[in-house]
């Protein structure tokens, strides 16, 4: 795989998520049996990225905890007999090199991917956002995907985008795609449109492989009424300079979970609970009697 770099930004605040939010970052919130951040780690391993660069703020050093090795609880669960709990801290030694930078005030994900500039250098990179999960107990390949169709179409982005109700598509950047081929050419792309101005209903899902250009074109991108540097603005920019941006589209089977209130996580972990290999069946067998 000829890319090796990805930025996971989890800088915001959560604030739709409080009180769970409030002195932890909701990128770690457990969904199942691990927390969110670790099911993008381990999907990202998958497709061959080797180093990850997480672009935090405030509050977010729980995520740095969290992929840093713990010799003394390793030492703990053996001198305990519990080697067992060791298969669950494989993660750590999944190969991937973590790097964390600061977005040190809250003005976008347009700037919070600016924060990378350095980090990707001439390289193409991938995007993946820090509270969406992608298939469920598997990790996806979507990511694999998106690069093998960058480099197809020797693109300067590519998006993955999945088909959301037409009553939804104002929470979402929506694209308007040129066919209705898997992998497809973007004409435009609106950030949160109101239903009778959205281009189509495929969303985009939270993964993107980026040209390195795209910090210019950021740069070049004017703050919203909100102070805030919209990544969609910057993709449009690049769009009108010529450059190729293409879809691809998310296979049903590898739903993406986007986990930015409450509704959407107690959706999430239920059903990733309720499907456990290990948990699912006697709490499925619970849940029956509850709702009895």
């Amino acid at each position: 795989m000829s890319i090796r770099n990805a930025v996971i930004p989890v800088a915001g605040l959560g604030t739709r998520l409080l009180p769970a939010t409030k002195s932890q970052p909701k990128e770690m919130l457990p969904v199942g049996k691990k927390p969110i951040v670790q099911y993008i780690i381990e999907e990202l391993h998958l497709c061959g990225i080797e180093r990850a660069l997480f672009v935090t703020g405030r509050g977010k050093s729980s995520i740095e905890d969290h992929f840093d090795d713990d010799p003394d609880l390793i030492r703990t669960l053996r001198e305990a007999g519990k080697e067992d709990l060791l298969e669950e801290l494989q993660y750590e030694r999944m190969g991937v090199h973590f790097l964390y930078t600061r977005q040190r005030r809250q003005r976008g994900l347009g700037d919070a991917i600016l924060c990378a500039e350095h980090f990707a250098g001439d390289e193409p990179f991938v995007v993946a956002l820090g509270d969406s999960i992608i298939g469920r107990h598997k990790p996806s390949l979507i990511v694999q995907r998106l690069i093998a169709a960058f480099e197809a179409h020797e693109a300067s982005c590519a998006i993955a985008v999945e088909e959301v109700p037409m009553d939804q598509v104002s929470m979402y950047g929506v694209v308007k795609p040129a066919s209705d081929s898997e992998v497809f050419e973007i004409t435009d792309l609106v950030e949160k449109p109101k239903r009778e101005e959205a281009p189509s209903n495929w969303a985009i899902a939270g993964r993107y492989v980026f040209a390195p250009s795209l910090f210019s074109a950021i740069k070049q991108t004017g703050f919203d009424h909100r102070g805030e540097l919209q990544l969609t603005d910057a993709i449009r920019l690049m769009l009108r300079e010529g450059k190729r941006v293409v879809g691809v589209r998310l296979p049903r089977e590898e739903k993406r979970y986007d986990i930015g209130n409450f509704e959407s996580y107690f959706e999430t972990f239920v059903e990733f609970a309720l499907t456990d290999p290990e948990f699912g069946p006697r709490l499925r067998q619970h849940a029956r009697e509850l709702l009895k």
